[in-house]
This record gives C-alpha cells, sequence and structure tokens, in this order.
C-alpha cells in the first residue's frame, strides 16, 4: 500500500506504555519477534524507551507510576478514500461501475448462477445482468445471498462490531499513537492521532443481525472513555466527544460459543454447487491478496481467460510521489488529483469558502465529489468522499444544507430533493453524537 498508493498511506509509530515492572520485556520481546516476522518489510525496529523520553513523545499521557514505553511502528490510511481510489482505478483500467444498485435475486440456469436481477435505488428500475461467474463480495451481509443461493446453508459470518470515539487532537497533542494490549477485562486500546483529531477504540461485540447502519452500545462507549481516562493526562468527558461511530468485521464464524475477539481475521473463499463465489472475511491491510485469490477462483469457475495477476506493482488512481514520510492530510489524499479539485476554483471562486468553521473542507471539494467520485447523496460527500461525519458530527449537520445545495446544482436536483437530503443526513448523523447519559 505504501508502495501503491503513497498519497493514503504513511508509517504511523505506536507507544505501549508501561505502567508495572514486567511489561517493559513482556511487549519489549514480543515487538522484537513482530520486527522479526516483518522482516524488510517492517518499516522501522521497534524500541524501548525511557519515562522521560516516552514523555516526550507523548506529553499528555498519563505520567502516574509510568515506567516507560515500548515503541513501534505500523502504516496508517484513510480507509474511505482508499476504496473511493481503488473504484477509480478500476475505472481507469475499463471496469464498469454502478453505484446504489442492489443484487435483489440471484439468476439460475438450470443449477447454475448465471447472473443477478438488480435493483436502481433511484429510479426504482429493475434489470438483469448475466455473467460467466458471480462473485459474492458483500461483508456482513454474504450469507442473505448464500441462503438465497441454497436456502439449507449454514452462515458463514459471526459480525463482530468495534466502536470508536473522536476527540479534539489536544487531547494528545502528539502524531504518535497509544497502544494498550491489555485493558483491566482483556481488551485491546488505541488511541491514535488522524488528521487533526483523536480516535479512541475499540471494542469487539458480538451482533446477531448485521445493520447497515450499525449504532455504538452505550456500554461500548462508556468503556472507552473510561479507558481512556486512565491514560490521558486530560481525562475527556462525554461533553468533549465529536463522533462516535460503529462497524462491523465480517468474521468467518467457528461455531457457537467462540467469542469473537479469538476468531480468524482471515479471509476464506467459498464456492456454492451453482458456482456462485463468496468471499468473506480478511481486513484492509490484506484487500490485495484477497482479491487476487477471489479472481483466480473466479477464472476456473468461470472459463475465463487465465491472466496472470498485475496488482503487486499497480499504481493506484491518484499515486503521486510523496515528499519526505509525509503526513496524511485533508489534501494530500487526493494525491494527483489535488490539482483538478483546485481547477474547480476558477469555474467558481466561491467554492474556495469552508463548508464549516470547524471544518476543514471547501464547496470544491464537494463538486468534485458529484463530479468524478459517485456521489449521489449529501451522506456520500460529509461521511465517504470526505470525513466530516466522523471528525465533528454537529458541524456536519450544520454544513448540511450548503453540501446539498451544490450537490443540487451538479446534478441537476430540484427543492425537493434538497430538502429531503438535508432532512435524511441530519436523522442520519445525529446517531453519531455522543449520547451515554440521555
Amino acid at each position: 500500500m505504501r508502495e501503491n498508493a503513497p498519497h493514503l498511506v504513511r508509517h504511523l509509530s505506536f507507544i505501549v506504555p508501561n505502567y508495572d515492572w514486567w511489561e517493559g520485556p513482556f511487549y519489549g520481546v514480543g515487538l522484537k519477534l513482530y520486527d522479526l516476522l516483518a522482516g524488510k518489510m517492517g518499516l522501522k525496529p521497534s524500541r524501548w524507551l525511557s519515562k522521560d523520553k516516552t514523555l516526550t513523545k507523548l506529553p499528555n499521557l498519563n505520567p502516574e507510576d509510568l515506567r516507560g514505553g515500548v515503541m513501534y511502528y505500523d502504516g496508517q490510511f484513510d480507509d474511505a478514500r482508499l476504496a473511493t481510489h481503488l473504484a477509480m482505478t478500476a475505472h481507469d483500467h475499463q471496469a464498469s461501475l454502478v453505484n446504489y444498485c442492489e443484487a435483489v435475486e440471484l439468476m439460475k440456469e438450470g443449477d447454475l448462477t448465471r447472473g443477478v436481477v438488480a435493483l436502481d435505488k433511484e429510479s426504482g428500475e429493475r434489470f438483469e445482468v448475466r455473467a460467466h461467474v458471480i462473485i459474492n463480495a458483500t461483508g456482513v451481509f454474504v450469507d442473505q445471498l448464500r441462503i438465497q443461493d441454497e436456502p439449507d446453508q449454514e452462515p458463514m459470518i459471526a459480525p463482530s462490531q468495534g466502536v470508536h470515539i473522536v476527540l479534539p487532537g489536544r487531547f494528545l497533542n502528539s502524531d504518535t499513537a497509544i497502544m494498550v494490549p491489555q485493558t483491566d477485562d482483556g481488551r485491546v486500546l488505541f488511541a491514535i492521532p488522524w488528521y487533526d483529531k483523536l480516535v479512541v477504540g475499540t471494542t469487539d461485540t458480538a451482533v446477531e443481525h448485521p445493520s447497515a447502519e450499525p449504532r455504538p452500545l452505550k456500554e461500548e462507549l462508556e468503556f472507552i472513555l473510561t479507558h481512556a481516562q486512565e491514560y490521558l493526562e486530560e481525562a475527556p468527558t462525554e461533553a468533549d466527544v465529536l463522533s462516535c461511530f460503529a462497524g462491523l468485521r465480517p468474521l468467518v464464524s467457528a461455531g457457537k460459543g467462540k467469542r469473537t475477539a479469538s476468531l480468524s481475521r482471515d479471509h476464506t473463499i467459498h464456492v456454492s454447487r451453482s458456482g456462485l463465489i463468496t468471499i468473506t472475511g480478511g481486513k484492509w491491510t490484506t484487500y490485495r491478496k484477497m482479491a487476487e485469490d477471489v479472481i483466480n477462483e473466479a477464472i476456473g469457475i468461470g472459463g475465463l481467460e487465465e491472466r496472470p495477476c498485475v496488482t503487486m506493482e499497480l499504481k493506484l488512481h491518484g499515486w503521486c510521489e510523496p515528499e519526505g514520510d509525509q503526513i496524511i492530510d485533508f489534501r494530500s489524499v487526493y494525491g494527483a488529483d489535488l490539482v483538478r479539485v483546485d481547477a474547480l476554483l476558477s469555474e467558481d471562486p466561491q467554492l474556495a469558502d469552508a463548508l464549516h468553521e470547524r471544518l476543514p473542507y471547501r464547496g470544491a471539494e464537494v463538486v468534485w465529489a458529484a463530479r468524478a467520485e459517485m456521489a449521489r447523496t449529501v451522506e456520500d460527500v460529509l461521511a465517504r468522499r470526505t470525513r466530516a461525519l466522523l471528525l465533528d458530527a454537529k458541524a456536519s449537520i450544520e454544513a448540511a444544507p450548503r453540501v446539498a445545495e451544490l450537490m443540487a446544482r451538479e446534478l441537476g436536483r430540484d427543492q425537493a430533493w434538497i430538502d429531503e437530503q438535508i432532512s435524511a443526513y441530519h436523522e442520519l448523523a445525529e446517531g453519531y453524537l455522543c449520547t451515554i447519559s440521555s
């Protein structure tokens, strides 16, 4: 990812703070093993830090009983921006992309799956798409299509919910992250600088029925805040939380009774009797290998022309040479497209105006999202093309009317559409406001 999308990926240092005598040698040895396993792909070697050096790197860490820390390195990226640029890369290579279109029914010829009935969510039109092979890559929702294909199948997925809160950057005041391998109840806690904010999480809660819009549970938010207060010198409160959000992990089931935290994060490929290929599990770190594996399977199932995989060294859309170990900021994630985003200002200088005083985005980013990144709704722009919803949910609600007006002008929508979009976004974004005490 660092080679193929350097505008979206950067090195990030983590410190494991040591408060007990045994933590320094225990985590130090463990991370040296981590270095060994990484080999030449490792970013930088881990090292032990004294108490003073730990506090120099993390000035807002709770110093009480601190003995030192162990520093190691990992990568950081913006997941939604990477997804967008992967889609744009596919388009650059002549893929046909469709947004807001749902596969509602599998089409069979005899015993074989040979297409899908698709629903255009904007027009309500249904149409058929035929293909030599169908890949079910729908994350936590793969079982819905699998059971439609073969009703007697056992579910593959044991969904797990992870929750994060977003705080102002002053709570960490550092470009180094905190990692606590084991809280008092055995969970992992991260406090990670992200843009100019601080993301703290995560939880691991089993979910029986996956939702397209999962919501944090009150107890999950309380867990994160309580433990953040233990490790940060300034204890954050509910009032400090700018946004809280939940995501679902498509973990592969290992049978009843297994804790989701113990389930494998590896991906699994399953081929049904009808030839439907399902891929699930996995994680962003291995997304490219997952795609290679499932396409190799599809070549055999669908009788397609065999071709060598070229994605190992394929530069993603927007690739540009980084200047040193640059940080990921609000503008750098556009990569080579940034000059085209800025060029929109010549069309309308008012696109240089900020969407909101607490958000770093301008009108130009909204127009670009609608024109070049397949954004169709206010939510698309504020949640996924920019990260306004996660950075400051309340500010994003206040910015929604201007975003709706800019999109309506670009997409040819009327006032009724604007009003509906503002209302729908307000309802959605209220779920990202932290309301533990209510």
